[in-house]
């Protein structure tokens, strides 16, 4: 792809590209990665920094008269010992190039409360604005859902978020594989690396496998990030960290890995909305309702919401399900759960009879809700 154009760029790296075989931090690989970012700064580049690492590494630490186990405790006491150790790493290889870095640990609600959603983007922005290269992992050692749960637990995921909500013009997944394959290279001696998606489709998806030995994602997550990046309008990359000069090669614009074309652009709002984490219930639409939704983009009336799932305030991203089960938009409430139960099926002129009161004659407004 060409990267002239890029100007701020979102790097990720996994577990598995930061450590050699025997389980300890590769210092060459990483500071050779140090080296080429280094390169692409003075040029004016915008760079962050999303780095796996902290758990595995301090697992080595963790307990070493006995094996450490695989239970969240252990993990986010290893997530507690190997974050300082990834840190510092970072941290002196960039000062050798007169670059300073900044730690910035995330958890779900960064993403899902609107408040602290819009105070992390400025200061992420802030950071950036004043040359300095943010370098971010997941809060593994007080957020139990992230390390428990493949839903944010892979770093994959955070990059994609973390590109989409800062409009970076680029993602590039720093993995141990090549890129996308048209089957599995590691079990078919044939399999064709594809150079270029335009879309994520279904079709694209069942050509993923689970995660690797070591990490917590795999290509199913990162085909997730790909997707996430691309329909918030910006570009997306997997290329292979082992690959000697693999950043400089990218950004001398020479064939390698797996690039992931822009397919749509969303505003904003509408990216936090959709791509928000730790959404904590949603309702359930009739048919007629998820038409009038898709077909016609209206807001969500009370009258074609036939169930309610979870347990949600107003003002929270909830789903939008239809009566299979299966989530087709989302959107923030005007309503709670509580308040939703009691409005099931009722036309909006009778919301003042039924609460008392009436917020908004939607539950749902159209300015507020994203089609998936």
């Amino acid at each position: 792809m060409n990267t002239e154009k890029v100007k701020r760029v979102v790097f990720k790296f996994g577990t598995n590209i930061l450590r050699n075989d025997e389980g300890d931090i590769s210092l060459s690989r990483l500071y050779s990665f140090v080296e080429d970012i280094s390169r692409l700064y003075k040029q004016n580049k915008e760079i962050i920094i999303v780095s796996s690492g902290s758990v595995a590494l301090g697992m080595k630490k963790l307990c070493p008269v006995k094996t450490a186990s695989n239970t969240t405790v252990d993990k986010q006491a290893a997530a507690s010992i190997g974050q300082p150790f990834l840190m510092k790493i970072w941290q002196e290889g960039f000062e050798k190039y007169g670059i300073t870095v900044s730690q910035v640990l995330l958890t779900e609600d960064d993403f899902s409360n609107r408040k602290r959603y819009l105070n992390l983007r400025n200061t992420l922005n802030r950071l950036l604005e004043c040359g300095i290269v943010p370098i971010i992992n997941q809060n593994d050692t007080v957020s139990t859902s992230e390390v428990a749960q493949v839903c944010f637990s892979d770093n994959d995921k955070l990059s994609a978020l973390v590109a989409s909500k800062l409009d970076a013009d680029l993602l590039v997944m720093v993995s141990d594989i090549d890129g996308l394959f048209d089957k599995n290279p590691k079990e078919f001696d044939d399999a064709k690396l594809i150079p270029v998606v335009e879309k994520v489709t279904s079709k694209i998806e069942k050509l993923a496998s689970g995660a690797s030995v070591g990490g917590r994602g795999g290509m199913i997550t990162k085909l997730a990030a790909a997707k996430v990046v691309a329909n918030s309008g910006s570009s997306a990359m997997i290329a292979n960290g082992k690959r000697e000069g693999i950043i400089k090669k990218i950004f001398n614009n020479e064939d390698v890995g797996t690039v992931f074309l822009s397919t749509n652009k969303l505003s904003s709002k509408q990216r936090w909305i959709a791509y928000a984490t730790n959404l904590r219930g949603g309702v359930i639409v009739n048919d007629g309702a998820k038409r009038a939704l898709i077909e016609k983009q209206t807001s969500l009336l009370p009258v074609g919401i036939v169930a309610v799932s979870g347990c949600f305030e107003c003002g929270e991203v909830i789903n939008i399900l239809d009566e299979t089960g299966v989530e087709f938009a989302r959107g923030v409430a005007n309503y709670t759960s509580g308040e939703c139960e009691k409005l099931l099926g009722v036309h909006s002129e009778k919301i003042k009879e039924i609460l008392g009161y009436n917020k908004n004659d939607d539950v749902i407004s159209k300015d507020n809700l994203v089609l998936l």
